[in-house]
This record gives structure tokens, sequence and C-alpha cells, in this order.
């Protein structure tokens, strides 16, 4: 089987451009529920957009190194490349908040991020992919599922600052996390650093399912999809979904239903031929997302996001309509915008990697 996969593609595009979607709305206090992320537990369709993004770089990984360790490439110059692009990725994330505050100086560092936690899950998923089998990357999935579920329990409470991963984060980052309350001296950051133990679970199970698919074994996808999501749903009576803390009951309902995705993706895609949607984004991942970011970040030098919803919610007013139309149609613009980037950096054959 092919090292490249339209499916793959496709499906990691349409994650891209689900994050834009739902990064961007033109009025943020006029978001339709399903293109917000749950409050605290719970899970929303937003909520399964990064999951599902994890998921499919563990399944690239998979594609990317199995052919190359067939053909007798050396596994330590396969790590030390992996790692280095692991590193550019987080800085890549860094030198976004940085420039976050650069441009709005009464705004805090943020170390940690989307983009940070997607560099540490490639690194750790590389060493895997490299040096273990799939019956290792089990055991590793069910100790860090298990493992996190221990530590959380051990914490006593899964309320936000006071959980134990906000306060393990408070400890190693203080400031640097994604909010701060001055008044109890505790952080929380969705992206923490505690909470990719986790995260690096559902990376494994793509890493499994990418080296399922390679390997022509499509059924067991259908078989492992619904077995995970199935456990998970029943694990959430006891531990809740949550994306903030990616709860281990998440991580592996995100990762069984994106198991599902990628077979039904396979399915219409590289079997019957469907047009693979979301390609072009899917090719040029990291310059749609971080372009798209960097984008969000100058657009208050022009224009503020007070500005922007006020004139929203005029329109909406004269029109007659509900603010969150006015204000996903500035999302959809937003999307289409990043769409035509992408489009024309595949046309001229453009691919942007770190």
């Amino acid at each position: 089987m092919s090292t490249r996969l339209a499916s793959v593609d496709a499906l990691r595009g349409c994650m891209v451009a689900a994050m834009l979607l739902v990064n961007d709305p033109g009025d943020e206090s006029h978001v339709y529920a399903p293109l917000a992320h749950a409050v605290w537990h719970g899970c929303t369709p937003t909520d399964l957009i990064f999951p599902f993004f994890l998921f499919i770089v563990g399944v690239s990984t998979a594609l990317a190194f199995e052919p190359k360790l067939e053909q007798g490439a050396a596994r330590d110059r396969l790590l030390r490349t992996a790692l280095i692009r692991a590193a550019r990725i987080v800085a890549l994330g860094l030198a976004i908040h940085l420039l976050d505050i650069v441009v709005s100086p009464d705004n805090h560092l943020r170390i940690p991020g989307v983009l940070q936690r997607i560099g540490l899950c490639f690194a750790a998923v590389s060493v895997f992919a490299l040096y273990t089998g799939p019956r290792s990357w089990w055991t590793a999935i069910a100790t860090l599922a298990l493992g996190y579920w221990a530590l959380l329990l051990a914490g006593g409470t899964l309320e936000p600052f006071a959980n134990i991963p906000d306060r393990f984060d408070t400890f190693v980052f203080g400031h640097g996390t994604y909010q701060f309350d001055a008044a109890t001296g505790r952080g929380h950051d969705p992206e923490g650093l505690l909470s990719t133990l986790p995260s690096i679970a559902t990376c494994l199970v793509g890493l499994w399912a990418g080296h399922t698919l390679r390997a022509g074994q499509t059924r067991r996808l259908i078989v492992a999809g619904i077995a995970l999501a199935g456990l998970a749903w029943l694990w959430s009576y006891a531990l809740p979904f949550n994306k903030n803390l990616w709860t281990s009951s998440f991580a592996l309902w995100t990762a069984g239903l994106a198991m599902l995705a990628l077979w039904l993706f396979h399915i219409l895609v590289d079997q019957r031929g469907w047009p693979s949607l979301g390609r072009r984004f899917g090719v040029n991942a990291v310059a749609a997302y971080a372009g798209a970011e960097t984008m969000q970040t100058l657009l208050p030098l022009v224009l503020t996001s007070e500005t922007q919803a006020a004139g929203l919610n005029a329109w909406a007013t004269a029109w007659g309509i509900d603010p969150s139309i006015t204000s996903l149609a500035y999302a959809l613009a937003f999307v289409c915008l990043w769409w035509l980037v992408v489009y024309v950096l595949d046309k001229r054959k453009i691919y942007i990697k770190l």
C-alpha cells in the first residue's frame, strides 16, 4: 500500500478546516452550541477536532516510518529527524504565542499550546513506532489511560484550577498557563503538560490504526473503533469526558470515533474514488493552521475583536437575523480565504513542512 493515502490527507484537512472554523468566529459571544467546546465535562462536535488530528498524527507516523524501516533505514537517524521536526513544531507554537504578547503587551506569554502538544505527541509516538511493536503500543495505551485515571483520582477533584493536572501545570509554568487565577495562585491550560500523557495514548491508537491500515486489515479498524468507543462510553459514567483535562475516557472515546472516521474515509476515498475533500488543507496543514493563527494574532492591529463583533451584530440587526448567523458567516469566510491559500500552494506544488 502507498505511504501516501488520499483518505488520510483528506481527513487531516477536514480537521484543519474545522479548527479554523471553530477557532475564528466573528463574535465569540454568538456561537452555535455544536461549534463551541463543552464548558467543562461533556463532549461536543468541536471537542472531537483536536483529538482526531492527534490520532491522524499517529496514523501518518506509521505510514511514513514503516516503509523506510522495511527498506533498511537506520532507526536512530529516523528518530533524530523526527525529534528535530518535533522541536520545530514546538518552537513554532511558542513563536506564535510570543507574537501575541508583542502585538498585545497586556497579554501574558502562554507556554503550552496546540502546536506544542502536537510536537510532544509526535516525538513520543515516533519512539514507539521505531523501537517497539503493536503489543507494546497497546500496553502503553492501557498504562497511560489507567495511570492518568489514578492520578486524577489521587488529586481528589476534577474541578477547574483545583485538579491535579492544573496544580502540576501551575507548578511548572506559573503564569504561563492559558488562564491564571491570581486569587488562588493557580492556573489552567487545556493543553497542559500532565494532560499530554493521555493525548499520547490517543496518538498511539492512531499509530496502530496506521499500521493496520497499511496491512490492509481495514475490518479490524471497525471492530477496534467500536470497542474503544463503547468502553470509553461506559467508563464515562465513572470518569466524565473532559477535553480540558483530556480524561482517559475522553482519550479513548475520541480515538475510537476517529478510527471509525478513518475507516469511512478510506472506503469512500481510497477504494470507491470519492473526491478527497479537504486534501489541500491536509497536505499543507502546518501552513494553514499556523498561518491562520498568525493572521488572527495580527488582526487586532487593524480591527479589534470588539469592533468586529459590533459590526457583525449591526449587520444582523439590520437584516433581522440571529447574530450567530453573521458570526458563522465570518468563520466560513475565514476558512474559504485559507482554502484559497492552500489551493494556490497545491497548484504550485508548494508544500510547507517543518
